[in-house]
């Protein structure tokens, strides 16, 4: 089978369909798998409720019948709204979550586009959704809106920052900026001799893995950073005049931009889709390539739904405080102490 897969050399046109079925095929696919688990199973158990129970055994197509029932929703857009930028708002985060995808790697050869500065088109591309965000809020001509886009817009610029000073020491410790060259360096290098579990980073950038995660949680705006959505205030942020089809693509886009996010912390801090007892350039990556990164994922993605269920939500001068007086001098010491110790040792 792996040999299979390894020998299958399609041409372009078909490698490319084949690529843009795919990444439109995962994009809902992980948007619902962590709705399912997280949202529903997850929090419920947290909480100590049963969550729910009818649709499909024990609820597990809840989240299906959910957006066959916002399919079915009437598309209304408000009075006075410019509906050419309303309608296309939501598209345009969507898009920015589908290119995401393009340079995730599930193995060396399972990438649509294995790019060597494949860190820095991922930060630049999350950066894109803001951009979305601001449309829906400015066209949704609602005050509410408005005011929840650029909550958004002020909370994703504050928070890129830290996501990419805490990226950089991870880096400058592997040598390179190709996420599939991360991977190999942190499979192929050992802890004082030992290679049994290959030389994740996160034993070193620990510090940059939390820095990740907090930035993480607020371009995701979810509790405690979902100011700009927050219902006892500004009802639903620039979501409020969004309904049916369109709503459900913004939801799409949060969960799938999770997914996203968490596999490029288990790429960049955990190892990504390598073990470090299979050699890089083993053709079983094929298939464990995909089943050892969802695993991560799945970890990471605990972690990020984990504090969304437990801490009550900032206030925005806290918000920004936190990003601009205690992420960013915390992420420019990692830098300056990875840095010395990369030329030291």
């Amino acid at each position: 089978m792996t040999l299979l897969l390894a020998s299958f050399a399609p041409p372009y046109w078909l490698s490319t369909l084949i690529k843009v079925l795919v990444v439109s095929a995962v994009v809902p696919t992980t948007a619902l798998i962590l709705g399912m688990v997280f949202l529903f199973k997850i929090m419920s158990w947290m909480q100590s409720r049963l969550g729910p129970q009818e649709a499909g055994p024990r609820g597990t197509l809840q989240l299906l019948a959910d957006g066959v029932k916002f399919l079915q929703k009437e598309d209304i857009a408000p009075n006075g709204a410019d509906l050419w930028v309303f309608k296309v708002a939501p598209l345009v985060v969507l898009m920015s979550t589908l290119l995401l995808y393009v340079a995730l790697p599930a193995s060396m050869h399972l990438v649509v586009a294995d790019l060597d500065v494949g860190v820095f088109f991922v930060l630049a591309i999350s950066s894109l959704s803001v951009i979305g965000v601001l449309m829906a809020g400015w066209s949704s001509a609602s005050k509410y809106s408005l005011m929840g886009a650029l909550r958004a817009a002020g909370q994703l610029i504050a928070y890129e920052l830290p996501m990419v000073l805490a990226v950089i020491g991870v880096v400058i410790q592997a040598g390179t900026m190709s996420l599939n060259g991360i991977v190999v360096a942190q499979n192929e290098s050992a802890i004082f001799g030992w290679s049994g579990i290959g030389y994740p980073y996160i034993l070193t950038q620990f510090l940059g893995f939390f820095i990740f995660i907090a930035a993480v949680q607020a371009e995701l705006t979810q509790p405690p950073f979902d100011m700009p959505v927050a219902e006892s205030e500004i009802v639903s942020g620039y979501q409020v005049e969004y309904t049916g089809f369109r709503f459900l693509i913004f939801f799409l886009a949060e969960f799938a931009t999770a997914f996203a996010f968490a596999a490029i912390a288990a790429v960049l801090f955990l190892g990504g889709w390598a073990v470090p007892w299979l050699p890089v350039s083993s053709d079983w990556y094929y298939v464990l390539g995909p089943i050892v990164l969802f695993a991560k994922v799945m970890i990471v993605a605990f972690i990020i739904f984990w504090v969304r269920f437990t801490y009550p939500r900032f206030r925005e001068d806290q918000l920004q405080s936190l990003a601009w007086k205690v992420l960013i001098p915390l992420a420019l010491v990692n830098i300056v102490v990875t840095a010395v110790l990369k030329v030291v040792l």
